[in-house]
C-alpha cells in the first residue's frame, strides 16, 4: 500500500514532535527529466537534497509513499478512504499528518478525510504546489516547509490545529471549507465562507478563535465507506426537461447537490418542480448549494426557492460544493435512518457548514 522513509533532520536534542508525511502525488513532487523530456515523481530518500531546509527542522519526520502515485484528476473515494486508514493505523505514532497532493482534487479530499475522521484530534494538513519542486520558482518548497512547521506547532503540550487543513501560499485554511480559485497564480486557494485559521509571514499567526478546540481524550473514529452513486447538477438558463430527466433518472442515483443560482433560486416552471419532487419521492436525497462562491443558500427567502422548500430539498447553507457532495457521499453510506440523514446534512458535523 505505501513504503516509508525516514527523514532526519539535524537535531540537537530531543525531537519536540514527530509527522508523517504521505505523498499520494501531485506537482510538488515531480522533477523534470531531460533524457525524456518529461516531469516524473522523484525519489523521496532524496528528498533532503531538494529541500535542505529541512535540516533546519527540531522533529522526526517519517514520509509514506503510496504505492500507487496519482495524478489528483485520478482521486477516488476508495484513496480518501485509504488515506483515513494510514492515519487511523498511525495515529498513535505520530504526532500530526501532512499530506502531499495535487491541487486539483485537494478541497475535495481535504473535505472528505474532514468526515472520515471522526472525533480526530491532530493536524492533518494537506499542501501541493502549482510548479514542480524541481523548478527554480517553484512554491513547493515554502508550502512544504510551513505545512511542516504547521503540523508540528504545540501550545502546552497540545497542537495547535486539531483539524484537516489545506496550507497554501501563505495561508491555512480549515479543509472544508476551501476551494480552488486559480490555476495559475500561487494563490490557489480561498476560503470565502469561513476565515483563514492562520497567516504564514514573518511569523506564522494563528486565527485562534476560528480553529476547532482540542478536545482531550477524543477517541479517533475512522469511517471507510462513502456512497458513489451521486452527482451535481449546476442549473444555467435554458436546462431542458430531457437534460434533467436524463440525470434524475440515472439507475441507482441516491443524492443529487443542485448547484442553484444567488441564494438557492431555481426555475419555477412546473416540468421541473414536477421532475425533482417525483425524484424526492422515490427515495432522491437532494441537497442545494449556490453557484457563488461566497454567501448562502437561504431557501424560501425568494419566492424562486419557496417552492424548492415545500417539495423537499434540503439547504446546503453556506458549503462548498466539494463539502456538499462528500457529506453527501459520507452520509448515504453511513446513515441508515432517512430523517436523520437529512437532518445531519443541513447541520454542521465538522465545521463545514455554519449552524
Amino acid at each position: 500500500m505505501y513504503r516509508t522513509i525516514p527523514i532526519n533532520p539535524v537535531l540537537p536534542g530531543k525531537a519536540r514532535s514527530s509527522v508523517l508525511v504521505i505523498y499520494t502525488g501531485g506537482t510538488l513532487g515531480m522533477v523534470y527529466d531531460r533524457q525524456h523530456d518529461q516531469l516524473v515523481p522523484f525519489d523521496f530518500e532524496q528528498v533532503l537534497d531538494r529541500v535542505p531546509e529541512i535540516h533546519r527542522l527540531d522533529f522526526e519526520i517519517t514520509v509514506a509513499v503510496l504505492n500507487e502515485i496519482l495524478d489528483s484528476s485520478n482521486m477516488k473515494p476508495a484513496t480518501w478512504i485509504n488515506l483515513a486508514r494510514i492515519i487511523r493505523d498511525n495515529y498513535r505514532s505520530y504526532d500530526s499528518f501532512v499530506i502531499l497532493h495535487g491541487t486539483d482534487t485537494m478541497a475535495y479530499t481535504a473535505s472528505a478525510l474532514s468526515f472520515l475522521l471522526e472525533g480526530l484530534n491532530k493536524p492533518v494538513i494537506l499542501t501541493g504546489a502549482q510548479l514542480p519542486i524541481g523548478v527554480a520558482r517553484s512554491d513547493a518548497r515554502e508550502n512544504f516547509i510551513t505545512a511542516l512547521e504547521i503540523a508540528a506547532a504545540q501550545e502546552q503540550g497540545h497542537p495547535i490545529v486539531p483539524e484537516v487543513c489545506i496550507y497554501f501560499n501563505s495561508l491555512l485554511l480549515r479543509g472544508n471549507r476551501a476551494k480552488k480559485k486559480e490555476s495559475v497564480h500561487f494563490n490557489a486557494f480561498h476560503s470565502e465562507n469561513y476565515p483563514h485559521l492562520a497567516m504564514a509571514g514573518v511569523n506564522i499567526e494563528y486565527n485562534t478563535p476560528f480553529i476547532r478546540a482540542y478536545v482531550p481524550e477524543s477517541p479517533l473514529i475512522v469511517h471507510e465507506d462513502m456512497a458513489t452513486q451521486v452527482i451535481v447538477m449546476p442549473l444555467f438558463p435554458g436546462i431542458s426537461p430531457p437534460i434533467v430527466r436524463a440525470i434524475l433518472g440515472i439507475p441507482g442515483l441516491r443524492g443529487l447537490v443542485l448547484e442553484s443560482y444567488g441564494a438557492g433560486n431555481a426555475p419555477t416552471e412546473t416540468w421541473f418542480l414536477n421532475a425533482l419532487e417525483s425524484a424526492i419521492g422515490r427515495g432522491l436525497v437532494i441537497l442545494n448549494v449556490s453557484q457563488c462562491d461566497g454567501g448562502r443558500v437561504t431557501q424560501g427567502r425568494y419566492q424562486t426557492s419557496k417552492q424548492l422548500d415545500a417539495i423537499g430539498v434540503l439547504s446546503g447553507s453556506d458549503m462548498t460544493v466539494e463539502a456538499a457532495i462528500t457529506k453527501l457521499m459520507f452520509l448515504l453510506a453511513n446513515e441508515s435512518d432517512p430523517e436523520r440523514l437529512k437532518k445531519r446534512l443541513t447541520e454542521p458535523i465538522c465545521g463545514e457548514m455554519s449552524a
